[in-house]
């Protein structure tokens, strides 16, 4: 047993071919991580700041926290929305859905 472990530790005759390997996998490892996860979030953050970049007054709108309401008025990274009867302020990076609403059937 002891024997066949020392075999396997012990480097074969062909160094360059196991370094061309060991190469290979790393790159393609990094392509795996790159294309299940570096490029889906960049494709989603470029999507969300044209969303947010096309937002105007009368849009209806979702927070991150939940909150549903119309803008009212658009400042620099601040935006006004107008919520049952209240008025709040929301940052611009904490909308996370623009559009219709579906109101609940009754």
């Amino acid at each position: 047993m002891n024997t066949l472990l020392a075999s396997l530790m012990t480097p074969a005759g062909g160094g360059s071919g196991q370094l061309g390997i060991l190469l290979f996998q790393f790159g393609a490892i990094i392509l795996i991580f790159y294309f299940l996860l570096i490029r889906p979030q960049s494709v989603a953050r470029k999507k969300h700041a044209g969303l947010l970049s096309s937002l105007k007054k009368g849009d209806e709108i979702t927070t991150a926290g939940g909150i549903i309401g119309k803008v009212k008025d658009i400042k620099e990274d601040r935006i006004t929305i107008e919520s049952g009867t209240s008025t709040l302020v929301v940052e611009r990076g904490r909308i996370v859905r623009v559009g219709e609403i579906l109101s609940p059937t009754a």
